[in-house]
């Protein structure tokens, strides 16, 4: 989540179970667990919306690489580089 999103969202207290041992390292190093957490979460339902994108747009994806193979990138000649 970005920050301005996070900072606009409204926040829920929530039980984890956290492995002890890494919690305790956690706090010992004065890491913000939640905010931890919170950023993790962030970034698995980040990839599980690319992966999900991916597997929806398949098939356009294909289609669009076997046109631009088989007849080459439209407007190529008004490249300037």
């Amino acid at each position: 989540m970005r920050a301005a999103e996070t900072a606009k969202s409204t926040r829920r207290p929530t039980n984890l179970s956290l492995d002890s041992a890494l919690l305790k390292e956690a706090k010992a190093l004065g890491i913000n667990v939640s905010r931890s957490a919170e950023a993790g979460i962030s970034e698995a339902v980040k990839k599980h919306k690319q992966q999900q994108w991916l597997k929806e747009n398949t098939a356009a994806l294909a289609s669009s690489n076997a046109y631009v193979e088989a007849n080459g990138l439209p407007l190529i000649r008004h490249r300037q580089f």
